[in-house]
């Protein structure tokens, strides 16, 4: 493996199964992980055929490959796989159906959908069966029958965020990322933006599918203009008054690439579509007299981002080179002959303007491009913010990729086209430095080069996927900074930033977590927090449980850290139980006051300051608490983790000064102590009604009242930490009164914690790693070290659902599903009948408490 600074990469190009990975590395800070497909054909040949490549915002990464069926020659399956990047080996293998080879995918704006098209017109949306990533079905498709899609794109629901990179400093969210006005492609009633897919065809034709909200689907196709004519490249565009632009050239760079403005509407229930021709452009190379007969052939076309439609990448080739060009729409003056010139003008007369392409900016003569990724993150291209990108050195969104057929990849600027970065890939033989020789004779040296076929970007632009020529998935890293040399600071400014964005736009930020090295773990929670305590209170509570998750996802990359990514999901499964339970409060009357039940019973726990759980209860009108048996009985099991929960917290309590242990984070969080003492109460009023739903304690005295214990201990240790301002350390007595808990009362285990088994953790090392589909990996991760064996589970140990906090037993048979991002487990049917329980866990259909989607795991495995 051979790289510059200025570009890290965590992917190694291919070796043969049988020798070792670790063998002659160059740079072993360089890998992570590289996914090969087992089933690839067995020749090594260069398929002529396009393989396609599409990464999610919920970080799903969708490719194809065409397999030969060896039984019947003549029969090949074009198929999807889907992977999620934390457990790349479990991937998703789906029999298409398409008959011809697939030509693009494409995912939905909430990263759960996904469409593939092939070159038989087809045209096929799938969706995730159950919310499984690794279970995907398709009920919905449209057919252009025997026109090959060229071009594919979801409509625009409307929904722009601007990113702005001089406002990194400041301290309020909405004016780091600000919402930008943005008409979606179509609109039902009320302004909501209507569902649906367009594509274009080779021979010119575009089609409109729409989504009712009904299940049906509306389809209509119509030439993009009078003329028809072949269209060997097409991209899409939206623009802000909700027009959708389509640039497309016939393949040849003597040929103009024209561009059309399609505007999609429903009259009398029927789709109509209408297209205007806007101005086009001849390319650059094939004007110049040196280079016009040099580049033939258009090989990629690409707007720069999918919003903006004034600015086009277009890329020319050869058998043996490249050139690439970048174009822009801008507004000029139109010339008025001199005739004119003279006449006195009218009042208010403006020069009259036109619409013209301006190249922008051009390579020089490149090697053969065989693929391109554009950046997905929406930093704003003005020039201030792109002098303050320069100034910070913060690259991400600035660069698009370029992928060669002598396997290396260039990052080049996004506008002026200068590179940023250069990755050498692993096909080539030698071992000189990369820049001492020409890529002629490396790519002579190593013989047959391996290649990407396609590469897309991360949704930040952080890390890279790319498919190469023998159908194996590669995931490569790209620096914040490429490869400049930043201070700390700076480097945790970079990474804290999108770690917000991600926050404020619900994106996954695993390609964030790749930069964090263990040492910046602490630091980044420290201003995360410091960060989102400075927004307004009604952005702090549509974030409280996100910025819950990225704290806890933080803290699992270091070893130090480990044990409050334990207190985080506590936190979480604690924030989502006394949500549940304070909903089923009901007021006596109906004219009540503005506060609910559950607002008046957090109010008066925070005045009254009574260790007596019986003289807090007093003071609140207990007819608010009366519920019906049945649901009271079917909570039972989330009102045993509060019980057991506040145990483990009060005995631990004396253990906490040698090793940071899993609940020393709530030792001095006076908010979630007081939400612990108000379900305290809670249940005690509970148990009057229905003493069944109590939680249960093992106790050496008959006689003891286990909860009024709990409830007074809790107390004291809340009214150190409530000032959050000036938290006190707990007295002598009520340490010496915790360390005689676990002769009073049996202090439950460990065993409610998810276990994480996905790949971040074992990513930070930068060890090179080398997965094969279908077979998880297994390294020794953070469960290893001395500090964190509490967080082991023995072969023998019980296992839990995380979710309905029940034991499924050492050999669990039930169908289980686990979160993608925490690793918590749950059973995939519900065993629960009342309606009480069923609330709770329809809370968690589609995601885990964290936010991570749902996987199927093997029962085996749960």
């Amino acid at each position: 493996v051979k790289l510059t600074s200025d570009l890290q990469t965590f992917c190694n190009g291919i070796r043969q199964p049988g020798r070792d990975f670790l063998d002659n590395l160059s740079n072993r800070n360089s890998l992570a992980y590289v996914c090969e497909w087992e089933k690839r054909p067995k020749s090594n040949h260069c398929p002529s055929i396009p393989l396609v490549c599409a990464w999610s915002c919920r970080n799903l990464v969708a490719f194809t490959t065409d397999l030969k069926n060896e039984e019947d020659e003549k029969g090949t399956h074009h198929m999807v796989h889907i992977i999620d990047t934390e457990h790349p080996w479990d991937v998703y293998s789906i029999y298409s159906g398409h008959a011809e080879v697939i030509s693009c995918l494409e995912w939905d704006q909430s990263g759960s959908r996904l469409l593939s098209a092939d070159g038989d017109g087809q045209i096929k949306c799938w969706a995730m069966a159950d919310h499984l990533v690794n279970s995907w079905e398709t009920s919905l498709g449209s057919a252009v029958d025997g026109d090959p899609i060229v071009a594919l794109s979801w409509l625009h629901n409307g929904v722009k965020l601007a990113l702005h990179v001089e406002m990194s400093g400041s301290t309020n969210f909405g004016e780091k990322f600000s919402r930008v006005k943005f008409s979606p492609s179509l609109t039902l009633f009320g302004g909501k933006p209507m569902e649906g897919w367009l594509a274009v065809t080779v021979s010119g034709l575009v089609t409109v599918s729409l989504l009712k909200p009904n299940g049906q689907l509306l389809t209509a196709s119509e030439s993009l203009c009078r003329l028809r004519g072949r269209v060997a490249l097409a991209d899409i565009a939206f623009t802000g008054g909700g027009n959708i632009v389509v640039a497309a050239t016939d393949g040849s760079s003597s040929s103009p690439v024209q561009f059309y403005k399609v505007c999609v509407s429903v009259v009398n229930e029927k789709c109509r579509i209408d297209t205007e021709l806007l101005p086009s452009l001849f390319m650059r190379c094939t004007t110049d007299p040196v280079r016009r007969d040099k580049y033939p052939a258009v090989t990629h076309l690409k707007f720069l981002t999918r919003e903006n439609s004034e600015q086009v990448l277009l890329c020319a080739s050869s058998q043996t080179g490249s050139i690439v060009e970048c174009w822009s729409l801008r507004k000029e003056g139109l010339p008025v002959n001199n005739i004119f010139q003279h006449r006195s003008p009218v009042v208010g007369e403006k020069q009259p303007m036109i619409l013209k392409w301006r190249i922008l900016s051009a390579t020089n003569d490149l090697d053969r491009v065989s693929a391109v990724a554009l950046p997905k993150l929406p930093i704003s291209i003005s020039n201030p913010d792109l002098k303050v990108a320069s100034d910070t050195k913060f690259c991400p969104g600035l660069g698009l990729a370029l992928a060669f057929h002598d396997g290396s990849i260039q990052i080049l600027h996004r506008l002026s086209l200068h590179t940023m970065g250069v990755f050498y890939g692993s096909s080539s033989g030698s071992s000189q430095r990369p820049g001492e020789e020409p890529a002629i004779k490396r790519q002579r040296a190593g013989g047959h080069t391996v290649h990407f076929k396609a590469l897309q970007f991360s949704w930040t632009s952080l890390a890279l996927a790319g498919v190469d020529n023998h159908g194996k998935l590669h995931m490569i890293r790209v620096s914040p900074s490429m490869g400049q040399m930043l201070d700390m600071n700076t480097l945790l400014r970079h990474l804290l930033f999108l770690l917000e964005y991600c926050m404020v736009t619900g994106y996954d930020w695993w390609d964030v977590l790749l930069h964090v090295q263990p040492g910046m773990v602490h630091n980044l929670v420290e201003k995360l927090h410091e960060e989102y305590m400075r927004q307004n209170q009604a952005l702090q509570q549509v974030l409280s449980t996100r910025i819950v998750a990225v704290k806890a996802s933080l803290c699992k990359l270091s070893a130090a850290t480990a044990a409050r990514a334990c207190d985080f999901h506590a936190k979480l499964l604690l924030i989502a139980i006394s949500a549940t339970l304070k909903s089923l409060l009901r007021p006596h009357v109906l004219n009540t006051p503005d506060k609910s039940p559950g607002d008046r019973l957090a109010e008066i726990c925070a005045k009254n300051t009574d260790t007596d759980i019986d003289k807090v209860m007093i003071n609140l009108k207990t007819e608010e608490f009366v519920l019906d048996g049945p649901p009271l009985q079917s909570l039972q099991q989330l009102i045993q983790w509060v019980g057991d929960f506040v145990l483990y917290l009060m005995a631990n309590l004396p253990n906490q000064g040698s090793i940071v242990r899993p609940g020393f984070g709530f030792l001095r969080d006076g908010s979630s102590l007081g939400m612990l003492r108000e379900m305290m109460v809670m249940i005690r009023i509970w148990g009057l009604l229905k003493p069944g739903c109590l939680p249960i304690y093992t106790a050496t005295s008959d006689n003891q009242d286990s909860m009024s214990l709990l409830f007074r201990l809790l107390t004291k240790l809340w009214l150190c930490s409530r000032d959050e301002g000036h938290p006190q350390e707990p007295d002598e007595p009520l340490i010496d009164e915790c360390c005689l808990l676990p002769s009073q009362l049996l202090v439950p285990s460990m065993d409610w914690l998810p276990v994480n088994d996905g790949i971040i953790c074992k990513l930070q090392g930068k060890q090179p790693l080398r997965l094969q589909f279908g077979k998880p990996y297994s390294l020794p991760g953070l469960n290893s070290t001395a500090q964190v064996e509490i967080f082991s589970r023995s072969p023998g140990a019980q296992r839990m659902d995380n979710l309905r906090c029940l034991h499924m037993g050492v050999c669990p048979t039930e169908e289980s599903k686990a979160c993608t991002r925490c690793g918590c487990v749950t059973m995939l049917r519900s065993p629960n009948k009342t309606n009480a329980m069923k609330q709770w866990e329809q809370r968690w259909i589609k995601n885990c408490l964290c936010g991570g989607l749902w996987r199927r795991i093997l029962s085996t495995l749960s």
